[in-house]
């Protein structure tokens, strides 16, 4: 038999396993689905033997010996195929009676079911769906990797993050200072750490500070450092962050809670270089990069007078915009199944998924709080799913959205209505003028619009 064709940028052979205990059916369906090189197997121990890595796809019969009757038999069979290669689509063979258990596969990880008798032409288009599906999650995985290589420890695939990411490789290789602008759980202290791993100064430490979480009257000993006997309690000389992070980088976060009068010692350093320990009289001089953060609008801090102009100059060499999650099309599903995986190795789990339901909610909801929001959220579902998918109980999530209509049959109906909609409109009712912008025969129109009567 010939190879799939290929689809999308996947490389390497894409074998479907057939496992159908009916010999007959089993040959049927083996020479209707030329061209895919297809493996038949005739019951779980022949399947299991078979599948390997180069399975994208498994079409199962749920009803196999020693239970031909029941499903127990091919629902261990799919648990063990996820088990193994939770992104293999495995589609399900039922009869009609058998639909709820077809249903519960599903929720277990299936990909879609199909009745019996198999109509060959649907089947087909389910298996390509099916690969275009495991393509493009082959592709995503190579991106996040490559990804993840370029800037260690974010995950993306967005345009929005994208050119986040465009700007940071390039300021990465100057000394610039950078201000991280962004609302809080975008991942500001992330970003902060990639521009130092990927500078000159990698070798050497980053040192963060949270401005708004230190007392006003003890963050400019932390930054600066105190000489012995400078306040109550100083009974030694202590070195500030900033000779900490000599030869490396300095990460101001929250900079926007900064005290005005330690703004004006800050900005004297970034002007020489140069500072002095609280309570000391000694010039000292390091060699720092300053990143700094804020979920404030700095800009409107400056107009009413609670940040210096001057400072906000310095320290804004370089403007990074984080985007917050929900205008990050498509890393919401990537970030998901990295959390998911994560989670599942560090608490010994093995979630293969969300259910629809949870993939809904997770796309209706606004996720204030983030990459860090989503990131709570997945390690509680993890730890309190009871099943081998996430629900939308486990994310303590409920969704005003209907879960997504995957049926083939049905969108394909939908749009082939919706543009013969807009084709009778355009040509103002005449099918002849409607037939030439659709590129079709009038005889295919009236076909379309008697199918679409029957049924309504």
């Amino acid at each position: 038999m010939n190879s799939v064709p290929k689809t999308g940028s996947s490389e390497g052979s894409r074998r479907i396993l057939l496992v159908e205990d009916d010999s007959g059916l089993r040959r049927q369906m083996q020479w209707a689905l030329e061209p895919y090189e297809v493996s038949p197997a005739a019951d779980a121990a022949e399947a299991l033997g078979q599948f390997g890595a180069d399975v994208a796809i498994v079409i199962l019969d749920l009803g196999l010996p020693p239970d031909r009757d029941g499903a127990s038999e091919g629902l261990k069979v799919l648990d063990a195929i996820l088990n193994q290669a939770p992104r293999t689509k495995v589609i399900i063979l039922s009869g009609n009676s058998d639909r709820g258990v077809a249903l519960s596969a599903i929720e277990r990880g299936a990909f879609d079911f199909i009745t019996k008798p198999v109509e060959i032409d649907v089947l087909k288009l389910i298996i390509d769906r099916a690969i275009r599906v495991y393509d493009l999650e082959k592709e995503n995985q190579a991106l996040r990797l490559s990804r993840d290589q370029r800037l260690p420890g974010i995950v993306y695939g967005s345009q929005a993050m994208e050119r986040v990411a465009r700007i940071l490789e390039r300021v990465s290789r100057t000394d610039a200072t950078v201000m991280i602008l962004g609302e809080s759980g975008t991942g500001k202290e992330l970003v902060a750490s990639a521009l130092h791993n990927l500078s000159g100064r990698a070798q050497a430490k980053l040192i963060a500070i949270n401005c708004a979480s230190i007392p006003e009257n003890l963050l400019e000993s932390e930054l600066f450092g105190h000489e012995r006997g400078a306040f109550t309690g100083a009974i030694k000389q202590t070195r500030g962050k900033f000779e900490l992070a000599h030869k490396g980088t300095l990460f101001l976060d929250e900079i926007g809670d900064m005290p005005l009068a330690l703004q004006a010692k800050l900005l004297r350093f970034l002007q020489s270089r140069e500072f002095e320990r609280v309570g000391g009289r000694e010039v000292l001089s390091v060699d720092v990069r300053v990143i700094s953060a804020t979920n404030q609008p700095l800009a409107t801090l400056v107009a009413d007078g609670k940040f210096r102009e001057d400072l906000y100059y310095r320290l804004n060499e370089i403007q990074l915009d984080l985007p917050p999650l929900r205008e990050r099309d498509g890393d919401l599903a990537l970030l998901g199944q990295y959390f998911l995986n994560l989670f599942n190795r560090e608490l010994s789990r093995s979630l293969r998924g969300f259910t629809e339901e949870a993939l809904a909610a997770l796309s209706d909801y606004k996720w204030p709080g983030n990459v860090r929001e989503l990131e709570n959220r997945l390690k509680r579902a993890v730890i309190m799913a009871d099943g081998p998918l996430i629900t939308s109980q486990d994310l303590q999530l409920a969704s005003g959205a209907k879960p997504r209509d995957l049926n083939l049959r049905d969108r394909l109906e939908q749009l082939e209505s919706a543009i013969l909609k807009e084709a009778l409109t355009a040509a103002e009712g005449n099918v002849s003028k409607a037939a030439k912008l659709m590129g079709i025969s009038r005889q295919q129109i009236y076909n379309m619009m008697a199918e679409r009567k029957q049924r309504a």
